[in-house]
């Protein structure tokens, strides 16, 4: 039961949010998370598919303030502290795109709280306090281990995505070339075929037989 307790307190202390949508042509789309002061968070961004894979971010802080913006970018990283807390709101607009629509992945890290591992308990229990706290430095590094993992498979997921989706396109320009060409080519042969059948066709006489 205690290690369970301390698991929890340790998933607790962090917390991340992904997510992956859509985003239309000339479309803003906004999400809000309450964060505490003095919290360290990461905000990581990507386009897997649509146009030339850019958009435009932008991240506020509670009282309206700018923290982050970026314009046509295809992926970036944001790492910032609250000094306030309240509802920070972070966008993702397509608006200056006409025809593509965007599928975009992001993640929202809240980060570990600092703590003191280590501090022996107030009241004065040493060995129990010592016991508690090899557990909760072993629990934490096996989580940390654990979001280190679950990071690098995210990464190589997109990444993957990201190639099919460029190879998907650059497939399907090549058939369509392809499909151009062969056309071209049926024509083409038409046409010459047409031309050389007049060229040899010999002329209809014209008028009736020449008197001696």
């Amino acid at each position: 039961m205690l290690q369970l307790i301390v698991l929890a307190a340790i998933l607790q202390a962090s917390l991340s949010i992904e997510m992956t949508f859509t985003l239309q042509e000339h479309e803003v789309q906004c999400f809000h998370e309450i964060i505490p002061k003095d919290k360290k968070f990461s905000l990581e961004y990507q386009v897997i598919s649509g146009g030339h894979f850019d958009i435009d971010c932008n991240m506020m802080s509670p009282n309206s303030k700018t923290l982050y913006k970026e314009q046509r970018k295809q992926y970036d990283t944001f790492h910032h502290k609250t000094v306030e807390a309240g509802e920070y709101t972070f966008c993702f607009s397509n608006e200056f795109s006409t025809f593509a629509h965007k599928t975009v992945y992001f993640d929202l890290d809240l980060g570990d709280e600092s703590t003191d591992i280590g501090a022996d308990d107030e009241s004065g229990e040493g060995a129990h306090a010592t016991a508690l706290t090899q557990l909760e430095s072993s629990a934490y590094t096996i989580h940390e281990s654990l979001r280190l993992v679950v990071d690098y498979q995210n990464h190589h997921r997109l990444k993957e995505r990201i190639g099919r989706e460029i190879a998907e396109y650059l497939c399907e320009r090549v058939q369509n070339w392809s499909v151009g060409q062969t056309v071209l080519i049926v024509i083409v042969a038409f046409g010459q075929v047409y031309m050389l059948r007049k060229l040899f066709d010999k002329p209809v006489a014209r008028g009736g037989k020449v008197g001696i």
